[in-house]
């Protein structure tokens, strides 16, 4: 039987570490380079912080298989057995550009299912983390289950890309949404945007294209709370590959694909 109290308290404590070399790295110079366009960054700090993650977890558990960002962990094909899926520094430009509004995200799933998920904002030493079926907390503090909620009372998270033009949706039919909505964010992290929604500081977030690292630690605590995690087509999230991603307290979620989504030329 796999022991998932023993497992949750060494992603914590994995993630805790990692946090902190972070942190000592902000004195330092930074090597960065970019990926696949200029403002796809990539900084040393992101492979060393993912070396971190499978070098321990290699060593504790070495039948678990990791899928990260920056490429260290396994080439995956299916999600079978355990995997840990990992963001190193998810809002790498803001990590650069501002030293904050970054996370390190951790979801570990079994066989497709989430178990247990991470999110580490670490200059505000934040610390959300899940275990299947044993609610949500941030640091020690139990999160509420998520209420409903309608647009005109929401903050949404988007990035004001989608309501411009642009490859990938139609700018006007997140627009109505947007002067419905009570207010809109955008802090260009994934992670966070949806540690936010756990917490009741977001209501909805809403983007065109996420890798499964982006997103993988984030749904399982919003789903565990009741929320709703989907792709802006309605469809379940694939864990394999990209995906748009819409998610959202109860009510909010029905609504807004209802109202503004369902039309959409995808």
């Amino acid at each position: 039987m796999t022991n998932w109290s023993e497992i949750h308290t060494y992603a914590k404590a994995l993630i805790k570490e990692a946090g902190e070399n972070i942190k000592n790295s902000f004195s330092k110079t930074l090597t960065i380079t970019t990926k696949s366009n200029a403002n796809d960054l990539v900084t040393d700090i992101d492979q060393e912080t993912e070396q971190f993650f499978i070098k321990k977890i290699n060593e504790k558990y070495p039948g678990h298989r990791i899928l990260g960002e920056e490429g260290f962990g396994d080439k995956l094909s299916d999600m079978e057995g355990i995997i840990w899926i990992i963001d190193p520094i998810d809002g790498t430009m803001n990590f650069v550009h501002q030293q904050r509004n970054f996370a390190i995200s951790v979801g570990i799933y079994e066989n497709g299912k989430g178990k247990i998920g991470l999110i580490y904002d670490v200059v505000h030493d934040e610390l959300y983390h899940c275990m299947k079926g044993q609610g949500v907390f941030m640091n020690d503090l139990e999160l509420p289950p998520l209420q409903e909620t309608d647009v005109s009372k929401a903050i949404i998270g988007l990035n004001a890309t989608w309501v411009t033009e642009n490859r990938r949706i139609d700018p006007s039919l997140l627009a109505p949404l947007v002067r419905k909505a009570r207010g809109t964010r955008s802090y260009g992290s994934a992670a966070i945007e949806m540690a936010y929604i756990a917490s009741g500081r977001v209501d909805a977030y809403i983007t065109m294209r996420l890798a499964p690292w982006d997103f993988a630690a984030g749904v399982i605590m919003i789903e565990e709370l009741g929320g709703i995690a989907t792709t802006v087509k309605g469809d379940p999230l694939n864990y394999l590959e990209n995906n748009s991603v819409f998610v959202s307290k109860p009510g909010l979620h029905q609504e807004i694909m209802k109202e503004y989504l369902k039309n959409g030329n995808w």
